[in-house]
């Protein structure tokens, strides 16, 4: 191959990668909004509020929140100071349900499932008594029972917490 020949096989190369490129589904302008949401772009989440007996449920819940609307990328997280909107959450409920028994026992369980219940609004920063949004979402998730059942419902607590902070950033940026 000459250097002529590399040369043009690279330029067509590259002009087909950018003409393609535009068929990839980014665009600069950034995601699209419901329309309550237009004017929010930086988001306050305070500590959760925990109305279960479970220790840390505010904080587990607080912190898949955050993680869930970093990972999502269409609104920063900001400090009381900076937001636009805050973000204010309640662990209301987990409950607990038998999934399957042992074959023997049917009041022995083997595998359960955790049901996350969190309520929540997002509230104006500069008009506290405006409302933008509010919900209830639930997130599942199912563990083995093993030798130390609290363990094991600890472990499956924050898989739960965030599948539920996943509806909620889903409700804030894709309506739904």
């Amino acid at each position: 191959m000459t250097r002529h020949s590399f040369i043009f096989h690279l330029g067509i190369t590259i002009l087909c990668a950018a003409a393609l490129n535009s068929c990839a589904g980014y665009s600069i302008q950034g995601r699209s909004k419901p329309a309550a949401m237009k004017n929010v772009q930086r988001i306050h989440v305070p500590l959760f509020e925990n109305e279960t007996i479970t220790i840390r449920g505010e904080s587990i819940a607080t912190n898949s929140m955050t993680d869930a609307i970093l990972l999502d990328g269409t609104y920063v997280l900001s400090g009381i100071d900076g937001a636009d909107a805050i973000l204010r959450g309640k662990l209301a409920n987990i409950s607990y349900n038998q999934v399957r028994a042992t074959r023997l026992d049917t009041l022995r369980s083997e595998e359960m499932q955790n049901t996350v219940t969190l309520s929540w609004e997002l509230i104006d920063a500069k008009n506290p008594i405006k409302v933008i949004k509010s919900g209830i979402s639930r997130g599942t998730s199912r563990f083995a029972i093993d030798a130390n059942q609290q363990t094991a419902r600890n472990n499956a607590l924050p898989d739960a917490m965030q599948r539920a902070c996943k509806q909620i950033i889903g409700r804030l940026t894709d309506d739904y």
